[in-house]
């Protein structure tokens, strides 16, 4: 197939940048890049479509991805692939059309050493990209994403992430509750599961927390802070000690450091 001019199918996928409603019907999500791409394909994703100019040359990367990938290779013009790439200049070398797994929080495997994380109704997309690639760094298991907030399928979400969104299992969960059912669907099963929250007033130090065991960290909205919801489920409030001028952290900032926080306290033990 080759597609010239922006006919019905190129304003589908246009659509996926923008429109979260329309990604969400049809299952799919646009990545570009190397290491995003790649690790697609390394984990086993579904590439649905594989979009590429056809006069330009291949590099030996874009060569392998396009005689690796199980999917339909679409030639399209330069100027398209710089709409779906939201890119002024450059056109990036390929244009993936990816599948989006199911909201399984069964996705998420709980074991000894479990350490997740859940992010209470975000407003920012690059905040979940951001925290996605810090749970990756820091070996969590999983993020769960809950209430009405921003789309961690969002470009500017894959973007952030820089591909650990293929690494990381996100599930998306429409308030606490089945998040807070399934923490007790562990513990019945033997997974002594802590739900630690963090605000900039909690009770206690976050470093003064045993964090070597199985741990559900939860984040805030970035700017009202966790839902009522989530203070009455969460077993202990903890708080990030500042200082300087700021009021606060960021909240993918936050999220960092209660990560590495937990990994130290864990590479020590």
């Amino acid at each position: 197939m080759r597609i010239s001019r922006p006919n019905a199918r190129f304003q589908q996928w246009e659509a996926l940048l923008r429109n979260r409603s329309k990604r969400q019907r049809a299952g799919e999500f646009l990545v570009q890049g190397v290491r995003p791409i790649s690790l697609a394909l390394e984990r086993g994703w579904p590439i649905r479509a594989v979009l590429y100019d056809p006069d330009r040359p291949r590099s030996r990367w874009g060569a392998q991805v396009l005689g690796r990938a199980d999917a339909e290779r679409v030639a399209i013009a330069p100027e398209l692939l710089r709409r779906l790439s939201e890119k002024e200049q450059d056109e990036p070398e390929l244009v993936a059309v990816v599948g989006m797994p199911d909201d399984r929080l069964s996705r998420i495997v709980v074991d000894p050493s479990f350490l997740g994380m859940a992010f209470d109704r975000p407003a920012m997309p690059g905040n979940i990209g951001t925290v996605i690639r810090s749970l990756d760094a820091f070996g969590g298991a999983g993020l769960i994403v809950t209430g009405h907030g921003a789309d961690p399928y969002d470009p500017k979400s894959v973007r952030a992430s820089t591909g650990s969104v293929f690494a990381v299992p996100v599930v998306r969960a429409p308030s606490h509750q089945p998040v807070i059912a399934w923490v007790e669907a562990q513990r019945a099963a033997g997974t002594p599961l802590t739900v630690v929250g963090t605000d900039e007033h909690g009770a206690v130090e976050l470093a003064e927390l045993d964090l070597s065991g199985p741990t559900l960290l939860v984040i805030g909205n970035e700017t009202a802070g966790l839902s009522s919801g989530w203070r009455e489920a969460c077993d202990v409030i903890a708080r990030i000690p500042i200082g300087g001028a700021a009021s606060s952290l960021n909240a993918a900032n936050a999220a960092t450091v209660a990560l590495y926080e937990a990994t130290r306290q864990r590479r020590r033990g």
